[in-house]
């Protein structure tokens, strides 16, 4: 008899919306978001939920496309939490600062615990060479990230992606630390993926997964931004890519994960995959 969730919660990636025309190359369709989410939302509430995450991109550009979306989450009924994405970071200059805030995050990145698991949500926009304002090194030292995985042949050395900082990859190794002597199993939630190899890592995705493979507790590593999705497993640790809710004119993304003791069962919701994952 499988044992039964300890906790539930839902999952969005890539909402991007913005009242845009759809771009057909990309089959996006920025201006459906609101339905899709208000639909994904409606589907969230009849479930008992711990918390609902979105992955980062929650609009597609423009600081006046927060003002739309935003409400929406508002018929929520559960608890909620943002990363943010680059397209996020879409918006004029002066406004960079102050998106996190915006979005209502305490923090550009942050953690929580629930049930024994130590949920850890990163920023990987922190050094990109659009979050950061203009002349703020961190996007030279982007830019000499991408130069450099160029140079190796490396498909992710592209102009969306980003990576985490030396302050903050401290900070996650502490977490990992803590969590591992507080018994927490962990949950690592960003925008960017770190694995399987693809152009949408993270542009210091091989440092993040050799910090990963070190610690046997992390279980999951949860992102967005491939709108394609993807999943891979790595030292003992799934790797899963969630779809984008934007994509396509009619059809959504989003799924609601229940972890329970021996497993995490992922149910996906229209074009998002189902899935059965072991723990060890």
């Amino acid at each position: 008899m499988p044992s039964a969730p300890l906790f539930r919660f839902g999952v969005i990636a890539d909402p991007q919306y913005a009242d845009l025309a759809p771009n057909l190359t990309l089959n996006r369709y920025p201006a459906n978001s609101l339905d899709k989410l208000r639909a994904a939302i409606e589907e969230f509430n009849r479930h008992d939920l711990a918390f609902v995450v979105t992955l980062g991109d929650i609009i597609d550009r423009e600081w006046k496309s927060f003002d739309a979306v935003l409400p929406v989450y508002q018929a929520l009924r559960h608890r909620k939490h943002f990363l943010l994405g680059n397209h996020d970071f879409a918006v004029a200059p002066q406004h960079l600062g102050t998106v996190p805030a915006r979005v209502g995050m305490p923090s550009p990145y942050y953690d929580f615990s629930l049930s024994g698991y130590r949920f850890i949500a990163l920023d990987g926009n922190e050094i990109s060479v659009f979050a950061p304002p203009e002349g703020d090194p961190r996007r030279q030292e982007a830019k000499d990230l991408m130069k450099a995985l160029e140079i190796a042949g490396a498909l992710n050395g592209q102009r969306w992606n980003g990576a985490i900082g030396d302050t903050q990859y401290d900070w996650l190794a502490a977490k990992l630390k803590e969590a591992k002597a507080a018994g927490e199993k962990v949950i690592v939630m960003n925008h960017y993926p770190v694995f399987p190899e693809n152009g949408h890592n993270a542009l210091n995705s091989d440092r993040l997964l050799a910090l990963l493979a070190e610690h046997g507790h992390v279980v999951a590593y949860l992102n967005g931004h491939n709108h394609a999705g993807n999943f891979g497993v790595s030292d003992g640790t799934y790797f899963v890519n969630f779809k984008g809710m934007v994509d396509t004119e009619d059809t959504s993304a989003y799924a609601i994960v229940s972890v329970c003791e021996d497993r995490l069962e992922i149910s996906g919701f229209g074009r998002e995959t189902s899935r059965t994952l072991a723990l060890r």
